[in-house]
């Protein structure tokens, strides 16, 4: 279920050299969340404007900045002690933010309640994961239609224009990864209830 996810190791890897120049210039790891959002609002502008496939390019760019802060603010946080609650807030809010502009960029290319659909969709594995952590889970991520396979296939209309049956898939691919991840969630907390019983017996 992880899907494009899975590289995510691999990723942060390659980050690392940038990591390591970002603690030793004190960059604020609030600030690498901004630009997340900066990139997505960018990638958005690019998608709504420009024609495809010259849209591809900068599309892509932007998304993989943005996905890159996306795993550069947390690690930056990590890495210089300031990891805070209020910085885990703004983290959730920009991730949000930054899915919703980007949706927004289809606004030119189909039509409203598709892309109003599209948007609450694509935030539902978020907050499903959200609610089972707060529900003392661990964090769930990972597709089959999460954040990276979103970002991938946005960059798949920019380069074809076919945006209508895209972000159809992207709908239906982002309500089948939070229903997949819901039902992980119900066997896993049913499976703590089971467990917490036969202890207190």
């Amino acid at each position: 279920m992880n899907g494009l996810y899975a590289l995510k190791p691999w990723y942060a890897d390659k980050l690392s050299g940038t990591r390591a120049a970002l603690v030793r210039r004190e960059v604020s790891p609030d600030a690498l969340t901004a630009a997340g959002v900066v990139c997505a609002a960018g990638a958005a502008a690019a998608l709504a404007w420009l024609p495809a496939p010259v849209a591809a390019l900068p599309v892509a760019v932007l998304l993989a900045a943005r996905l890159a802060f996306a795993n550069l603010d947390g690690a930056l946080a990590r890495d210089t002690g300031r990891t805070t609650r209020r910085g885990a807030l703004l983290n959730e809010l920009g991730d949000r933010t930054a899915d919703l502009i980007v949706i927004a960029g289809f606004l030119t290319l189909a039509p409203l309640w598709l892309v109003a659909t599209a948007g609450l969709a694509a935030t539902l594995p978020s907050w499903v994961s959200l609610a089972g952590a707060a529900a003392g889970t661990a964090r769930l991520n990972g597709g089959p239609v999460g954040k990276t396979e979103r970002c991938a296939l946005v960059v798949v209309v920019a380069a074809s224009g076919f945006a209508v049956p895209v972000l159809a898939v992207l709908a239906a691919g982002s309500a089948l990864t939070a229903g997949l991840r819901l039902a992980r969630l119900w066997s896993e907390l049913g499976t703590a209830a089971s467990c917490d019983v036969r202890s207190a017996r």
